[in-house]
């Protein structure tokens, strides 16, 4: 997938959003909460759902290339490429993890 080596959770995460809703919302604690595009979704079904609702949108790759540790927050900067205005993007996408899990997740250009 990368060169670099992410965390066991997120590297489940890039790999479960290749696969679809229900194995990206295993990748989050069940009071998770994702913020991505100024919406909050908190707790696995509404990740499900989110999920669900952007696959039907969107095809996409994402190819994560820099990872950074700032104050117990894992950055992760990813190429993304696809079927959505601006393609390819280069995003960033904030993680803080909770006993092998992701709790917090949020995506920015």
């Amino acid at each position: 997938m990368s060169s670099i080596t992410l965390p066991d959770p997120i590297a489940a995460y890039f790999l479960a959003d290749t696969q679809g809703p229900d194995q990206v919302a295993q990748c989050f604690t069940p009071k998770a909460v994702v913020k991505d595009n100024d919406e909050i979704f908190t707790g696995r079904d509404a990740i499900r759902a989110w999920k669900k609702a952007a696959d039907l949108k969107y095809t996409c790759t994402t190819v994560p290339f820099t990872l950074d540790l700032i104050e117990g927050v894992h950055a992760v900067k990813a190429h993304v490429s696809g079927n959505f205005k601006g393609s390819p993007l280069d995003m960033k996408f904030f993680f803080r993890l909770e006993r092998g899990l992701i709790a917090n997740m949020e995506v920015t250009v």
